[in-house]
């Protein structure tokens, strides 16, 4: 049967045309620092492998094949091909994400830098945040804190040296639900801690960067030798939402195998379907990531923050419940 007003879009026409003139800004902010836009496919053979993100599965000729949660493989193969910098913007894939600020289909910005370091990166954002604001909203100057100094204010834990019984009591303290079968699963309840109890507790009306990570929580990130040891790795946060997530990128092929595989070992306990690892990636890595530092950044919750909204909904031409 049909329904009436299904057909029409979940975004006004003003903030189509609002979001229209965000994309051609973006495009000239990357054409004045020399970055070149690429594209790269949607479909690969390969998928994530991280068991907090979920691909969506489809068939091509009779194999499988996987939409991409982020266009990251396929411009680090780039980048190890001698690109330089790069960016783009495409649409990603991610199954089980849908609410207030979750699409499963949604915008990516994702951009790499040759040479720099996590934190010359973040000057970079805070850089093209501060110019897409200007006129539209009011932006002071970004916070940097780090992730082990936020848990020690926040929750009273030292991330980097706890056990994870004393996460536990954390969640309890603070009436967080947790899964029965989480209690031993030390960088699940950090997340969960993150998300919960840390992020609430950030100011909404300012941009903040979360940096230095623990290394469990590195993903793609390099790890620096410090005492402790902490990945180079950073969050944006902006208006209560996690806006970009950044990484001083890891090169090295042996440690990217070995990370693939403890990935696939948490999904296997955790009961998820095996992901097929990408080994071009990989052969990529084999052959010379350069130095370099890349961030991802959800261009609609960008939007959304820049024109006041407060659903995802509001700033797609149409959402899941529309497609």
């Amino acid at each position: 049967m049909r329904q009436p007003e299904d057909w029409r879009p979940s975004a006004s026409l003003e903030l189509l045309r609002f979001r229209a003139s965000l994309l051609e800004q973006l495009r000239a902010w990357f054409a004045r620092h020399g970055i070149i836009e690429v594209e790269t496919p949607a479909l690969s053979g390969a998928a994530v492998s991280d068991p907090n993100l979920h691909s969506l599965a489809t068939r091509v000729g009779g194999h499988a094949q996987y939409l991409h949660t982020s266009p990251e493989y396929c411009m680090k193969r780039l980048l190890a091909s001698g690109s330089g910098d790069i960016y783009q913007i495409c649409k990603v894939f991610r199954d089980g994400e849908l609410g207030r600020r979750h699409n499963p289909e949604f915008t990516m910005l994702e951009w790499y830098r040759i040479g720099l370091g996590a934190h010359e990166f973040m000057d970079e954002v805070e850089s093209l945040l501060s110019e897409l604001a200007l006129g539209r909203r009011a932006l002071g100057p970004a916070r940097r804190l780090s992730y082990r100094a936020l848990f020690i204010e926040h929750a009273g834990i030292d991330p980097f040296a706890c056990e994870a019984a004393e996460l536990v009591l954390c969640l309890e303290r603070n009436a967080v639900p947790f899964p029965a079968d989480m209690t031993q699963d030390f960088d699940g309840l950090l997340d969960l801690l993150l998300a919960s109890v840390i992020e609430p507790a950030l100011p909404a009306d300012e941009p903040v960067f979360v940096f230095d990570f623990p290394p469990g929580q590195a993903a793609l990130a390099r790890i620096r030798n410090d005492d402790p040891p902490v990945a180079e790795r950073f969050e944006l946060f902006l208006g209560g939402m996690e806006l970009a997530n950044g990484f001083h990128e890891l090169a090295d092929p042996d440690e990217q195998s070995r990370r693939f595989q403890q990935d696939l070992q948490r999904r296997a306990a955790a009961g998820l379907p095996r992901a097929p690892v990408d080994q071009r990636l990989l052969a990529a890595l084999e052959a010379g990531l350069p130095d370099c530092s890349g961030a991802a950044l959800g261009f609609d919750r960008l939007v959304m923050w820049l024109a006041d909204c407060d659903d995802i909904a509001q700033v797609l031409s149409f959402d899941a419940g529309r497609a």
